[in-house]
């Protein structure tokens, strides 16, 4: 087995994506960002990938030639604060299609492209279904190759972006037992100006930086231990690249995923993209190499996702459901006792008692669902 077919193997075996983390970290849907932060002391560890191929032929001789485009990632991310939470996201294997690369003859990059995220969110009004949040993102250039076909634009240049987030949950007091509404809009700024995408010297370098608008919303519905999702993520340049750029056109695509979740420290993911709209091919190829066939677009009609997370820390969630929920409830319940005995000067009593029954609803619906555990463990002991 050659050493490509080993990689996407073992990506195929150990990494299938999570329940609730993108690819750059942190509670939310495929690609979709929660405007939720992972709670301070949280370690998270993502591996997963997206990947496309298909089987066509030449125009003229009609010869059998495959594209693929395999992508492999991680990420590690921690929550630093009640509303703060770190990302590190290393591309590790990325297909360029062309030479170039440092991996498989030149085909790919091994490494590629590292992401680093901070993220602030949790930002919520106390009882209200809505939350809000944002996140600064860089992206290391660390990868052999840039100006990848078939991925969106990337121009070997430090990038940085912003994305505003908000989330709607359905029950705020339990957000993980109802369905939720995520929306984020992001600008990215490509840093590119002067930046040669060919190498050559007679071809045109971007004389402005071309920024990127990326806006995603999505939908997630979760049961029991299963949970679906819709997104609709498009991008559009608002400041072009050079010509020589391999995604430079408007794209949209509806992406549907499936999540698992076997226990409380590990999630398994399944989706697929299917794109919906794009412009016509806006690329020149008279100083890079040009597509197999004319006829195929820079952005691929599918891609596929697989993906796992495993929460790392804290130790404690490696315990039973109940057991946590027992936890949980005794804690909130000494939390609600310590509330109604003490007296604030910072806050009205309008104040004090909304927060009281806010406390004593999160109680209620925890023991609830404690309570339906227990009566699921009975029947299976009957």
């Amino acid at each position: 087995m050659n050493k490509r077919a080993v990689l996407i193997f073992l990506c195929m075996v150990f990494t299938m994506r999570l329940w609730g983390t993108t690819p750059l970290g942190g509670p939310g849907l495929i690609y979709v960002h929660s405007a939720q932060v992972l709670p301070r002391g949280y370690l998270e560890l993502y591996s997963g990938t997206r990947y496309f191929g298909k089987i066509a032929s030449f125009e003229s001789n009609q010869r059998a030639y495959t594209l693929w485009d395999v992508q492999i990632l991680m990420s590690l991310n921690y929550g630093i604060g009640r509303h703060l939470s770190l990302g590190l996201s290393p591309v590790l294997y990325q297909d360029v299609n062309r030479n170039g690369g440092n991996f498989w003859k030149g085909k790919a990059n091994l490494p590629d492209d590292i992401y680093l995220s901070l993220k602030a969110g949790s930002y919520s009004k106390m009882e209200s279904p809505f939350m809000f949040g944002g996140m600064v993102t860089l992206r290391l250039p660390t990868a052999k190759q840039h100006n990848i076909i078939y991925e969106p634009y990337s121009a070997g240049k430090l990038e940085f972006g912003l994305t505003a987030l908000a989330t709607y949950f359905q029950k705020p007091a339990v957000p993980e037992m109802g369905w939720s509404i995520y929306v984020n809009a992001g600008l990215v700024n490509h840093n590119d100006v002067g930046k040669s995408l060919s190498g050559r010297a007679e071809d045109a370098t971007a004389q402005s930086w071309s920024t990127e608008l990326v806006l995603s919303d999505g939908f997630l519905y979760p049961m029991e231990t299963f949970a679906f999702s819709l997104e609709l993520n498009t991008r559009y340049f608002l400041s072009l690249p050079p010509e020589s750029a391999y995604s430079r056109e408007y794209v949209s695509y509806l992406t549907g995923g499936v999540y698992y979740m076997p226990n409380r420290w590990l999630s398994l993911e399944m989706g697929i993209d299917l794109r919906l709209l794009s412009q016509a091919d806006m690329t020149s190829y008279e100083y890079i190499q040009p597509p197999p066939t004319v006829a195929f677009p820079n952005y691929p009609t599918w891609r596929g996702v697989l993906g796992a997370r495993w929460s790392l820390l804290p130790r404690t969630l490696y315990k039973s459901e109940d057991a946590l929920l027992k936890q949980k409830a005794k804690d909130r319940k000494a939390i609600l006792e310590k509330m109604m005995d003490q007296e604030t000067n910072t806050e009205t009593a309008e104040q004090e008692l909304t927060r009281i029954q806010a406390e004593r609803k999160k109680v209620e619906e925890e023991l609830e669902r404690l309570r339906k555990l227990l009566d699921a463990e009975k029947q299976k002991e009957k």
